[in-house]
């Protein structure tokens, strides 16, 4: 049975999992923001084309108001100007709505992006589920939204209270204005009053964006499970994959061995690393190392050159160097050709000696092995290029 910290959401979405809920078309948004965005940009748009659109006004109500003769028996007539008013109110109101719809299609970078997605058009019928219903009536979000419709309510009352109450001096004096002072005063107190009310949507605003994106965390949330399994979707199982590499190293291992019987020369520590050296004169600008182990492995490689009639020679610290500075089939580091050659000198006298007789080659005691590619040493190594010289 599962443990229950696995089934309780306790974990940050992954990236793939936030991936996979824009595509399906689920982010973040704050309908608060995005109306005091729609409204702001209203009233101020009302402000910028004040003049223009109040004359377009006047001119369209004055054009209403006159009446020929010809209207009465000519329908054509009372068409064209009707069409020509409403066009002349299209244009005169074009500039306010196409700064609204600029806002209203901009508003959603502010939270969450724009996301095109077919999946919202998909029906879903577990929406029509009454029970699901009534319990998002009662949940936790649906108290959200009443305490903040609530708390919107009262902000636009207050500062609606305020606006009036501040404002209450002009209002009063307009019965005593000239009409055409009045009609601009009126103009100005109602843009005023509404920005200064819809400027208090923005504390609104500021509170409910952080809150969104605090809520669509949440729901982003996932289990441990989840997380484990989303890794071997991604990644795939963990186990297969040890044992893929697993396979992979038995193979490379098998390679490596099968080389052995083609050395010159095994170097061993005696006993924790074993190095199988070759080197031809035609083709080879400097020795390699066919295979390299430690422990286990360098065992292995002492039972194949024994069986394999290989010289095994006992040199600790050039072993140590080559098995540290050294990869397979790669040609070994500059700094050890003295040493490596004079193990090589060795080996081709040992075999002259076994075919031909005479005198039986002494072997090396002391190789000229830099202290500094010695892993034992204190002496920091130096860096190696990949061809096996000095960097």
């Amino acid at each position: 049975m599962a443990d229950d910290s696995d089934l309780e959401k306790t974990e940050q979405a992954t990236p793939k999992r936030i991936e996979k809920a824009r595509e399906d078309g689920d982010v973040p948004r704050s309908r608060e923001l995005a109306a005091c965005a729609v409204l702001f940009s209203a009233g101020l748009s009302l402000m910028m084309f004040d003049q223009s659109l109040g004359t377009a006004l006047r001119d369209s109500l004055r054009s209403g108001l006159e009446f020929d003769r010809s209207m009465a028996f000519d329908p054509t007539v009372l068409l064209m100007k009707t069409s020509h008013t409403i066009l002349d109110l299209l244009i005169a109101f074009a500039p306010i709505a196409l700064v609204v719809i600029a806002v209203a299609v901009g508003a959603p970078i502010l939270v969450g992006g724009w996301v095109f997605s077919d999946k919202v058009f998909v029906p879903k019928f577990n929406r029509l589920n009454p029970i699901q219903g009534i319990s998002n009536m009662f949940s936790k979000n649906a108290l959200a939204e009443l305490v903040k419709s609530i708390l919107k309510a009262l902000l636009v009352s207050c500062v609606a209270y305020w606006v009036v109450k501040s404002d209450l001096e002009p209002i009063l004096s307009l019965s005593n204005m000239p009409i055409q002072a009045g009609i601009s005063e009126v103009n100005h107190l109602m843009l005023t009053g509404f920005i200064t009310i819809v400027a208090a949507l923005i504390f609104i605003a500021a509170i409910d964006v952080p809150y969104q994106l605090y809520q669509y965390a949440e729901k982003l949330k996932m289990t441990k499970q989840q997380i484990k399994d989303e890794s071997k979707e991604t990644d795939g199982n963990p186990e297969i994959k040890g044992k893929i590499r697993q396979q992979q190293r038995e193979m490379a291992r098998r390679r490596m061995m099968s080389k052995i019987p083609t050395a010159d020369v095994v170097i061993t520590n005696p006993t924790h690393y074993a190095v199988a050296v070759k080197y031809q004169e035609q083709g080879m600008s400097a020795p390699i190392v066919v295979a390299k182990g430690a422990d286990a492995v360098a065992l292995k490689i002492r039972e194949l050159a024994k069986e394999h009639k290989i010289v095994i020679l006992e040199s600790p610290k050039l072993a140590r160097a080559l098995y540290a500075h050294t990869e397979l089939d790669k040609e070994i580091p500059e700094a050890l050709y003295a040493a490596v050659a004079e193990v090589l000198a060795y080996v081709f006298q040992l075999r002259m000696f076994k075919q031909q007789g005479g005198f039986q080659p002494d072997v090396p005691k002391t190789l000229p092995v830099p202290d500094a590619l010695d892993p034992h040493s204190l002496i920091p190594a130096p860096n190696l290029m990949t061809n096996g010289g000095l960097a």
